[in-house]
């Protein structure tokens, strides 16, 4: 009976140690458009993390674990990015990064806030995102007002236009992209035409022709490459010889690719090179190893996935809540410089510039279209 007791004891105190033995796998979601014609910059995100991800690896994980990646694709559909936040929650991650559309990052917070799962988009811009106030919800990426009212003072200041044509494509991103730059125009300037395009439509000729009629000096487009090179080749059709703006949604070589000529002279916001920033050497070099050419939100997810990863070590275990906390407290000296947040998960520092499509010679000889930023900037 002793020896009976003695072994039932012994086979509970093991169970007691195995139920406190940590993780063997530490999970972080990466979550963004995998598949689609957004599907270069769901992959651009998966890249920036993975890097962070092997770098912690090779220095022996975090908390003396190895770290997983899991990535989903939300197609850049909300109902989808739903099905994908409690997707992720289920499989056992313990912080995300994205999504990449604010119409998908938005109402996936709301999953991850509810299942105590910090969260940090590199792209998603709409300034509702962090004013829902969860406490852990983050963005690496600036917002729409900033952006917009960037937007507004390039086009009176720097271009000296006063008659434009705001285009958007009716999603959370782009329409509030639009209603910012709209807004912050203010009476400097006269709105002539305001409409909507569907994303994902491949013809916008119809609404071109209300814009060619309504004489605009510039098109400010609120949107994705995909549709905005379209729509650019449309206007050249047409024989709209007006100016063609519009926010970072649309700088990424593929609209090059999509436009081809027709893209040449076209002014784009984003933040400042990051091919310039000493910060951000070492990224580059081990990015284009590895990967190949930056993708314009590879180092905002990169920056991401290493804050998540430096709250967790902090933290010293994976308590959502504490991992949360520690993010709130960082200063992270990044690829794009200092990184810390206010107390709804903005970065502190957003600097936008304006960049333009120009013809420049590669390394080649050959003669290719790039973005360059613009000489002149916005006071």
């Amino acid at each position: 009976m002793k020896r009976a007791v003695f072994v039932t004891l012994v086979f509970a105190l093991a169970l007691g140690l195995g139920c406190k033995s940590g993780p063997k796998v530490i999970k972080i979601g990466v979550a963004g458009p995998m598949t689609g014609d957004q599907a270069k910059m769901g992959m651009d995100l998966v890249n920036g993390v993975s890097l962070a991800v092997d770098e912690w690896n090779a220095k022996g994980g975090v908390l003396g674990v190895k770290v997983e990646i899991v990535k989903g694709d939300d197609r850049r559909d909300p109902k989808e990015a739903n099905s994908l936040a409690q997707k992720l929650v289920n499989d056992g991650v313990v912080a995300v990064v994205g999504h990449f559309n604010s119409s998908c990052s938005i109402p996936a917070s709301q999953i991850y806030h509810e299942n105590k799962v910090p969260q940090i988009s590199p792209a998603s811009t709409n300034p509702q995102l962090t004013q829902q106030r969860f406490g852990s919800v983050f963005r690496t990426c600036g917002r729409d007002d900033q952006q917009g009212s960037v937007g507004a003072k390039f086009v009176l200041q720097v271009l000296g236009k006063k008659r434009i044509a705001v285009l958007h494509d009716k999603t959370t991103y782009g329409q509030g992209l639009a209603d910012e730059f709209k807004k912050h125009l203010g009476d400097s300037a006269q709105v002539v035409i305001y409409e909507g395009i569907i994303q994902g439509d491949k013809d916008f000729k119809a609404v071109l022709t209300k814009v060619k009629q309504a004489k605009p000096e510039v098109v400010y487009f609120g949107g994705i490459y995909p549709e905005a090179g379209l729509m650019v080749r449309q206007m050249k059709d047409l024989g709209i010889k007006t100016d063609f703006v519009a926010g970072d949604g649309v700088i990424d070589p593929e609209f090059l690719k999509i436009a081809g000529d027709a893209a040449l002279g076209s002014y784009l916001s984003f933040g400042p090179s990051v091919k310039e920033l000493p910060t951000a050497k070492r990224f580059i070099e081990a990015h284009q190893a590895k990967y190949g050419e930056i993708g314009p939100y590879s180092v905002y997810s990169y920056d991401a996935a290493n804050i998540i990863l430096t709250a967790i070590q902090a933290a010293g275990k994976l308590d959502g809540d504490k991992i949360a906390e520690e993010i709130h407290k960082i200063k992270y000296d990044g690829a794009i410089g200092t990184i810390q947040f206010d107390a709804k998960g903005d970065v502190l520092k957003a600097p936008y510039i304006f960049w333009q499509v120009q013809k420049v010679t590669g390394p080649d000889g050959k003669e290719k279209l790039d973005f360059v930023p613009c000489k002149e900037q916005a006071q």
